[in-house]
């Protein structure tokens, strides 16, 4: 099935089901035929998986350190991934995208959103997604479905932290109307992915 390129980024705070939406909206365009790339942030290419591990485990990074640690990893899987998936008629799934710095380190961490704003632009040779979808949750729900499983950096962050977080997405969300759609993360994954693609399908068409 011919198509055209498209981007699309799933956002949200940890616990929100994000990757595993990406994974599901992935395998439901490769099962339509339609050829897509499935990527992650921070990560998608070597250079980024080891940003990636040192983000996630480093314990001496300050916000401003963190922003360019994930803008570097951002422009590495720009150039190296994105770009050309799209060149070529390819939709590309993007776990996390600049929104995540703008929410964790400006809205949460107190970074001016100017300047996150301005390195995020850099890094991303200012490349807007189509479509984007937050699955909205509290983060106190999202956490007691993850309370098993060993928890990173900033999963190890306060309920406070997290709920900055989420009202920082919500700010995005709101202010974007066109690109973004808001879903109930506490909804089935089965309703989550149905609704996610109903838009992108029409989006394809």
């Amino acid at each position: 099935m011919n198509t055209k390129n498209a981007f699309i980024v799933l956002e949200g705070v940890e616990g929100s089901g994000k990757s595993t939406q990406s994974q599901l909206l992935s395998q439901k365009l490769s099962s339509e035929g339609i050829s897509n790339l499935l990527v992650r942030e921070p990560g998608g290419t070597d250079t980024g998986e080891k940003i990636r591990a040192l983000i996630l485990e480093g314990y001496e990074l300050n916000p401003l350190t963190e922003l360019f640690l994930f803008s570097a990893a951002r422009s590495e899987l720009i150039q190296n991934e994105i770009i050309p998936a799209l060149d070529s008629n390819t939709v590309v799934v993007c776990d996390r995208y600049i929104y995540s710095s703008i929410a964790y380190q400006g809205y949460a961490k107190g970074l001016n959103l100017d300047t996150v704003g301005e390195v995020n632009s850099i890094a991303t040779s200012r490349i807007s997604p189509d479509l984007v979808f937050l699955l909205d949750i509290n983060p106190e729900v999202s956490f007691e479905r993850k309370k098993a499983d060993p928890k990173d950096r900033f999963e190890k962050e306060s309920i406070t932290f997290h709920n900055s977080v989420r009202k920082g997405y919500l700010c995005l969300a709101k202010s974007n109307q066109n690109a973004w759609h808001i879903i109930d993360a506490e909804k089935s994954s089965g309703i989550i992915s149905a609704i996610i693609w109903e838009k992108v399908i029409t989006l394809l068409k």
